[in-house]
């Protein structure tokens, strides 16, 4: 286990693209949980919390894929960079002027969420520069979903510690500067920098021409909308339970969880079609998502989501190989990036659909809803299994200026320029 991950991070450049992005990540990843601290610390309601955070993850939806595509334009440095600024001048908005006044609260929301740097998009774009077997790409990526699970069990922890020592308006802001230093020492590095997207035909569709690509973000929605309900679900949980420690410790739990399933399913090769192995692993996760409902005390409510979070990692990691199989040659930052913005689009509408849920039946109902959405994307994958289908490889593909490897659909109004 420790020789293949040991491989890939003495690699040039590994370990720094890899740190550089998750601290980069850590004001998206930790937003909603910092949103709604905030809001609560403010004396707002759960639905004024779960709406701003909604906008913001809606607005994080819209600019991935529109900056993904900019950066296969553009190179990175260009667009990462300021896209972050603005993305942390927009949260530092918020959080100085507060909740109250609704119209700039939710204006900040859309600006920090719509200037998010598409750096997780970008880092999996850069695996193949970085990397030179395809093996390796393949564990880079189970390894880049562990390291996520990383951020995600010490950013609830930073954040609700900072909360504690300073202020909520103190973690929002702290959170997004260390974020824009993330973001620049990615941007400077020579990988970065020297990036250049294969050449791609004009395309409106752009990376979702593909059918494969959208019955994987289909299911992800619902995989999205489980975590965002677990993130308002567990508030409510902790204000009766021991307050925002032990709300700290189940999110932490979550991302342990997942740190511990990716670790395990990157450790090995595994061997057929990814798309049929990610229709497994999502089942699981959707199965271990259902004891939630028990709320038990808090040591075995932190147990419970550690075991919810149990294969998310290797369902991600098995989603990354999925989507480079799928995605037109091209449109490989913004296919990732489309992924990032139907996870971010399901957990916004878990937490708007959280808020409401809670303060009508409490806890215990807004657990259900993960357990819900679970099953619903087991459900799309079963549903698309035709078109879900691992691509074939040698298949005839018509002549084109795309001279697409993943033979993915030309439906139409396509230009002879890049786009």
């Amino acid at each position: 286990m420790a020789s293949g991950y040991g491989d890939i991070l003495r690699a040039r450049y590994a370990t720094r693209l890899l740190a550089g992005t998750l601290v980069g990540r850590l004001p998206n990843a930790t937003a909603a949980i910092g949103i709604v601290l905030f809001v609560r610390a403010e004396g707002g309601s759960y639905s004024l919390a779960g709406a701003l955070a909604a906008v913001y993850g809606v607005a994080t939806a819209i600019g991935q894929p529109l900056l993904g595509r900019l950066v296969d334009l553009h190179g990175q440095p260009r667009v990462m960079l300021p896209a972050a600024v603005v993305s942390a001048l927009g949260m530092a908005a918020f959080a100085c002027t507060g909740p109250d006044t609704l119209g700039v609260a939710y204006a900040a929301m859309v600006v920090a969420g719509l200037f998010t740097p598409p750096l997780e998009g970008g880092l999996r774009a850069l695996w193949s520069d970085v990397l030179h077997k395809e093996e390796q790409v393949h564990t880079a990526y189970a390894m880049d979903a562990v390291a996520q699970e990383v951020m995600f069990t010490v950013g609830p922890l930073l954040v609700t510690g900072l909360v504690s020592l300073w202020s909520a308006s103190a973690a929002l802001l702290v959170v997004n500067a260390i974020g824009v230093l993330g973001a620049l020492s990615v941007v400077v590095s020579r990988p970065s920098r020297a990036w250049r997207s294969a050449p791609r035909e004009a395309h409106w569709l752009g990376a979702l021409r593909s059918p494969g690509l959208l019955a994987l973000l289909g299911a992800f929605l619902f995989v999205g909308t489980a975590l965002g309900a677990i993130t308002v679900a567990g508030v409510s949980y902790a204000d009766g339970h021991g307050g925002d420690g032990v709300y700290g410790w189940m999110m932490a739990g979550l991302g342990l969880g997942a740190l511990v399933g990716g670790t395990v399913y990157g450790a090995r090769q595994w061997s057929g079609a990814p798309e049929r192995r990610l229709l497994v692993l999502v089942a699981l996760l959707a199965v271990c998502y259902v004891p939630l409902v028990l709320t038990p005390g808090a040591a075995g409510m932190v147990a419970l989501t550690a075991l919810a979070g149990v294969f998310l990692a290797p369902a991600l990691a098995c989603a990354f190989i999925v989507v480079d199989r799928h995605a037109p040659r091209g449109t490989v930052t913004e296919a990732f990036s489309w992924l990032v913005t139907t996870f971010t689009v399901g957990t916004s509408v878990g937490t708007a659909a959280g808020g409401p849920v809670v303060e009508r039946g409490g806890a215990a109902w807004g657990f259900a809803v993960p357990g819900f959405a679970g099953g619903a994307a087991l459900l799309v994958l079963v549903c698309t299994a035709r078109v879900f289908a691992p691509p074939q490889v040698g298949a005839v593909v018509a002549a084109s200026s795309e001279n697409d490897r993943n033979g993915a659909a030309e439906p139409g109004f396509s230009a002879g320029h890049r786009a």
